[in-house]
């Protein structure tokens, strides 16, 4: 059974205040096209299919254009929602959509029972497991000791009896721990939603969805495959690809990653003006057309700088300037092992930095109270 797994469309997104939306139907289009070529039989989008719960009404119907392309396929499609969707939204009309073989992920009831599908290999079960975080979890299981992510997705997977000798696929939008983040993702303060990969042993697969950077967790079968487009500089140098799996008897799966072209490239170079403007140093080139994050190095600003670069580099997205003033600039130090603090710790040693001292107890209590309230996790 060949599957491709996709996730983090973030359909509706700007980036540095440029709308993404054309640079989005032509990258689905892009993948409508493999699609054709490669010719799997399951599709999968593992959440955040908007960038906001309520998208746009352009993001609906570049959406639903790419469903109706899927259904003209015959295919398996499994779309869950992800932390950036509306859970109510992405399952609007499912049991519509379920008879033309468009499964949605249902808002989360305490209950997720497999979509088995047959190939001459065997069944195959999918298990749809949208993004939830502790207490979503809680009201169901009100016996269990649930205060962490970990806690919450261990108790619903050993909720649904995986039976290990046949072939079962999850599908979930989480933060595996230890995964590498992007700027272009929401962080939790002290790793709060981070998962311990080991929960996920009893599937011969999972796909991933939240993760902006294509990778694998611990396992080469527990993975992101990251956004079809880039969506912060820190993604400049990566490739973007289509993870597909081709899963035949049970131990026996091959990965193949498909790389993406965008319409424009999301780029940074860095010069003095006068170099960056030379038309040697641009022609022949995307950059005209690709976003650009420019770091000039000139050592004195250079009046409506953004206007000339534009006459060039007419997306450029971020100006930045590395000389020697910037340089004698006072920084902030970052926080080391900042994942392995707790938010209460970065408060506290975010209060100490500012006013000398540490938190008091009373302090404490009340900020405490208000980070399980805001974080939903104790």
């Amino acid at each position: 059974m060949k599957i491709m797994h996709l996730s983090d469309l973030h359909l509706g997104k700007r980036v540095n205040e440029f709308s993404m939306l054309e640079d989005q139907i032509y990258i689905l289009n892009e993948i409508i096209n493999i699609i054709d070529e490669q010719k799997p039989k399951v599709i999968i989008l593992a959440g955040d299919i908007y960038d906001k719960p309520i998208p746009p009404a352009e993001a609906v119907e570049i959406f639903d254009d790419f469903l109706y392309k899927l259904s003209k396929r015959n295919l398996y499609v499994f779309i869950i929602s992800g932390n950036h969707d509306s859970a109510e939204r992405i399952a609007f009309g499912s049991r519509l959509f379920d008879k033309s073989g468009i499964y949605l992920s249902p808002v989360y009831n305490g209950k997720i029972s497999p979509i088995c599908i047959d190939d001459k290999y065997g069944k195959v079960n999918f298990y749809m497991l949208p993004f939830i975080k502790p207490v979503h979890v809680r009201r169901f299981f009100p016996d269990a000791e649930i205060y962490t992510y970990t806690d919450a997705l261990s108790t619903v997977i050993s909720d649904m009896h995986i039976d290990t000798a046949q072939k079962n696929i999850l599908i979930t939008h989480q933060f595996v721990t230890g995964s590498s983040r992007t700027e272009s993702e929401d962080v939790s303060v002290g790793g709060s939603d981070n998962v311990d990969s080991d929960i996920f042993k009893d599937f011969d697969y999972v796909a991933l969805g939240h993760i902006h950077r294509s990778q694998c967790c611990d396992s080469e079968y527990i993975r992101y495959c990251g956004t079809p487009l880039k969506y912060s500089f820190s993604e400049s140098k990566d490739i973007k690809s289509i993870t597909m799996l081709d899963i035949k008897e049970k131990g026996n799966i091959k990965l193949d990653f498909i790389p993406l072209t965008p319409l424009r490239d999301m780029v940074e170079i860095k010069g003095s003006y006068n170099e960056l403007m030379l038309k040697s140093f641009y022609e022949n080139t995307s950059l005209t057309d690709d976003y650009v994050h420019i770091t000039l190095t000139d050592e004195e600003d250079i009046p409506d700088v953004i206007t000339k670069l534009r006459v060039v580099y007419k997306n450029i997205m971020k100006l930045d300037y590395d000389n020697q003033r910037t340089k004698k600039s006072s920084e902030i130090n970052p926080i080391n092992d900042m994942d392995s603090k707790s938010p209460l710790e970065l408060f506290d040693t975010f209060y100490e930095l500012q006013n000398g001292k540490h938190l008091s107890d009373t302090q404490r209590v009340f900020l405490k109270n208000i980070i399980e309230e805001i974080w939903e996790y104790k």
